[in-house]
């Protein structure tokens, strides 16, 4: 796997591309040939691959891309205040899982079935039904409009670097809560003190499943009614399991991991089980400098007794409401998007998370996901499906979903560290989260 896996969110920061090349002579050129469009994205190992393409769609369509790249929190920070003001500053963004609900509510992005819908924009076989339902919830509004095509899916499994020290134990990979912490007293501190368990510090994306698993949400029901739960004896339950799980079989200093610190203690063998999106998943047996290759163990997200909720999240490409060239935005995304591309993405680059059903159920992306002999590529299709089931990742999506996810975190880290109980802790989120959903002007019904 690619290094840029390891900081995706870093490695391209600031980062211009700005390719153009000749045109080929006898080729049919785009309406649009002559045009230049500007894009923006954070940075994904997606467009680390796609940007040695844009050549061939400058030869194919005539049209030139000039494309920046910026650091995840930069991004979505300059983006929101270029979208809000109606600006025309770019013709091709990516559509932020956790803005989806602000910036398509608010009328931002383009409605895509614009294009879709008209044969001589977008032919029959682009198939915009090809793009898993689940990935593509968040990017549609309540009318079923849609305002971006998924480029990169996060499917939430488990994995254990140290598979074997579970098999030795005489068990399996977990799929219950209460089998996971079997596992976990049964791994912790073995073989020179591997930790059972890790983890990153954005509970407001780990925690949530196991909220769910055991009955609770984070809203009554989103998007119509923002009224947080977080004050829920079913909250206060999971939360107080999520924490012992981190705090009793996590490696020291967990509450200040990263993404990339809880990742390198898995590919390191100091760490096993983790849950979070397969981006983190592949390089414990891709990477060269993984040390776990030959015994990581792939699983969904353990269940509770109200079912399974792993997590699943969409990054898509849409088109800014304000952007004067949205027919030669289009083109790229069609082009970036196709199905040609894609596949080429899986089989050049191993590129894990495609949104194409088709893509997903070829015998390439099969290939590139069987892990140390585990099918991979089916746990990753469950996971995007169950994720258009029910819509109960909405919660995320919606405009406010940032600040309280800020509050859950707060929560979580006081329940960790004994400075409240679990109660008192998610007492507080609760009414920092109705202040925070108020003053973003929303009602709620307390």
């Amino acid at each position: 796997m690619p290094k840029a896996v390891l900081t995706r969110r870093a490695a391209l920061a600031g980062a211009a591309l700005t390719l153009s090349a000749p045109a080929v002579l006898g080729q049919a050129k785009s309406r649009y040939a002559g045009t230049t469009i500007r894009g923006a994205a954070f940075s994904l190992p997606f467009h680390s691959y796609l940007r040695d393409y844009f050549p061939e769609f400058e030869d194919r369509t005539g049209i030139k891309i000039d494309f920046d790249i910026q650091a995840f929190p930069v991004y979505n920070q300059r983006m929101d205040l270029e979208l809000s003001t109606g600006g025309s500053s770019y013709d091709v963004i990516i559509v932020t899982f956790i803005y989806q609900g602000r910036w398509i509510g608010a009328g931002w992005v383009t409605d895509l079935d614009e294009f879709t819908s008209d044969k001589n924009a977008t032919p029959p076989d682009w198939e915009p039904a090809d793009f898993v339902s689940g990935a593509q919830s968040s990017l549609r509004d309540a009318k079923g409009h849609t305002y971006g095509y998924g480029v990169e899916a996060g499917a939430m499994l488990l994995y254990a670097g140290r598979g074997d020290l579970i098999e030795k134990a005489g068990l399996a990979m977990p799929t219950t809560m209460d089998a996971l912490i079997k596992v976990c007293d049964a791994v912790h501190g073995k073989a020179g003190g591997v930790a059972a368990w890790t983890a990153d510090k954005l509970h407001h994306w780990n925690w949530p499943p196991y909220l769910m698993n055991l009955g609770g949400r984070i809203f009554k029901d989103p998007p119509q009614n923002l009224t947080p739960t977080l004050d829920t004896p079913e909250a206060a339950q999971s939360a107080q399991w999520y924490a012992d799980l981190i705090m009793k079989y996590g490696p020291s200093g967990i509450l200040s991991y990263t993404d990339d610190q809880s990742l390198q203690s898995q590919l390191s063998g100091r760490a096993n089980m983790r849950t979070n999106a397969l981006t983190w998943g592949l390089p414990l047996a891709k990477d060269p400098a993984s040390t776990v290759k030959n015994t990581v163990r792939y699983g969904m997200v353990p269940a509770g007794p109200a079912g399974a909720f792993p997590g699943s999240n969409c990054h898509g490409f849409g088109i800014p409401a304000g952007s004067r060239n949205k027919g030669a935005a289009w083109e790229f995304i069609k082009w970036a998007l196709s199905k040609e591309m894609l596949s080429r993405l899986v089989k050049d680059h191993g590129y894990p998370s495609v949104c194409r059903r088709s893509v997903i159920e070829s015998e390439a992306f099969k290939q590139a996901l069987t892990l140390n002999g585990q099918d991979v590529a089916s746990l990753y299709l469950k996971v995007l499906e169950l994720g258009g089931q029910g819509g109960y990742m909405k919660y995320r999506t919606v405009p406010v979903f940032p600040q309280v996810g800020d509050k859950i975190n707060r929560a979580i880290e006081a329940i960790a560290t004994k400075q409240q109980d679990a109660p008192t802790a998610l007492r507080n989120a609760q009414a920092q989260a109705i202040e925070a959903i108020k003053l973003g002007g929303y009602k709620t019904d307390l």
